[in-house]
């Protein structure tokens, strides 16, 4: 986990061991997004509202969807956000690669980036970049939308803790920013590294910004 070669909240190199988990394949769309805000009578995210973003672009990821948000529909539908070095994990695969399909710079191929603010159309629905799904077939982990995932956001975090084996981080234990991982359609191929970090207030919703549902593992009895 992290890197020697990014800024310094990536640094530096670790090694961290996780229990099994289960990643979803896509990012939240638009539709099933519209579900969960249906079912609880929720406020929708902004320009959604009208029911025609979910209608219109149902496969394309939701956005505009705080960290609050993210939550909720996880809960919802019986599972949790990813934490930082799960999230990491299967971006990298077995052999800690930069980018979800090796080392190899980002083309249109691989990701959505690049490109100028815009509406939902910027976007691209989920799955139509095989090139570049991560080696556990995840799509979208790098480009398209950055992803909120569980932790507490801490620059400092991998120096602190280091120096002892690591298990399951779930990083800090309070905060005022909550991570987000993957680089979005906005953004140059150095934040769609599989290491970098970035940060946002849990209560913000922003354009660039989605999320994907991560689980336990079910333990036999």
């Amino acid at each position: 986990m992290g890197s020697d070669k990014g800024d310094d909240d990536e640094a530096p190199i670790h090694h961290v061991f996780l229990d099994s988990f289960y990643l979803d394949k896509f990012e939240v769309t638009n539709g099933r997004f519209a579900k969960f805000v249906e079912a609880i009578q929720s406020e929708p995210p902004w320009g959604f509202a009208d029911k025609d973003t979910p209608i219109v672009n149902a496969d394309r990821p939701v956005r505009w969807v705080s960290w609050m948000d993210a939550i909720g529909y996880c809960l919802w539908v019986g599972k949790r956000l990813p934490t930082e070095a799960e999230w990491e994990k299967a971006a990298r695969g077995p052999d800690g690669r930069i980018y979800p399909w090796g080392n190899d710079p980002p083309t249109p191929s691989h990701a959505v980036f690049g490109r100028k603010e815009g509406g939902v159309e910027t976007l691209s629905p989920v799955g139509n970049r095989d090139k570049g799904k991560s080696p556990y077939g995840a799509h979208d982990l790098a480009g398209n939308l950055y992803e909120w995932v569980m932790d507490w956001y801490d620059e400092a975090f991998y120096t602190n803790f280091v120096k002892n084996p690591t298990i399951n981080p779930r990083g800090p234990s309070e905060g005022t920013a909550k991570a987000q991982r993957g680089g979005s359609y906005i953004n140059n191929p150095y934040r769609l590294r599989s290491s970098f970090r970035t940060k946002g207030d849990p209560t913000e919703q922003d354009p660039n910004v989605g999320f994907r549902c991560a689980q336990d593992v079910p333990k036999l009895p």
